[in-house]
């Protein structure tokens, strides 16, 4: 899943031979599947792992990951770059930004992915947003606006052209799209 060069992992070692001994690493994603997506490394104290993550045994440490973001590290590689003046620990993660979904893939995801990918970037010109708050056993999906989306006098004419189609042709199995935005002009209003 992720390659840890050896050099890496000794890395890790000596890193964690000055924390306490129930640490371990964190490779963690944030905002996953979009053009502003970006991964990191952390130390993962064991107060902190949780039920959702997936443990990675290493040579005397473990590197857990939420089985959430899992697919979006395929094929990531952690090294260490080494110089005679610095070293840098690198973490190369070719899918966090256009995950290729696997079929098994939860229709949740694969939305907010469409939505970030598809829909998100034209409505950023106008300062605005769109997201997924839960899809319906009956097949709805629920949106909300924000930003400048969020008072906006041609709110209606967005949500039925530029997502609600689009999001209708995209999954068949979504029947219908409600917004659950306060569209109503006043002092949360973007504008």
């Amino acid at each position: 899943m992720i390659t840890v060069s050896k050099n890496a992992q000794k890395h890790f070692q000596t890193l964690l031979l000055q924390e306490p001994s129930d640490t371990h690493i964190r490779v963690f994603v944030i905002n996953p599947g979009t053009i502003n997506a970006e991964c990191g490394i952390a130390y993962c104290p064991a107060n902190e792992i949780e039920e959702s993550d997936i443990q990675l045994k290493y040579d005397q440490f473990f590197i857990y990951v939420n089985k959430n973001i899992i697919s979006y590290l395929k094929n990531a590689e952690i090294d260490i770059l080494i110089d005679k003046v610095s070293s840098q620990l690198t973490l190369k993660a070719p899918y966090i930004k256009n995950n290729n979904f696997k079929k098994s893939s939860l229709l949740e995801e694969k939305i907010k992915y469409f939505l970030n990918e598809k829909i998100n970037p034209h409505l950023s010109m106008h300062g605005g947003k769109v997201h997924l708050i839960e899809i319906s056993k009956k097949g709805v999906a629920k949106i909300q606006f924000s930003g400048g989306c969020n008072g906006c006098s041609m709110i209606g004419l967005t949500l039925k052209e530029a997502v609600e189609k689009k999001i209708l042709n995209a999954f068949p199995e979504i029947k219908q799209v409600s917004d659950d935005t306060d569209h109503l002009h006043g002092k949360h209003s973007f504008y």
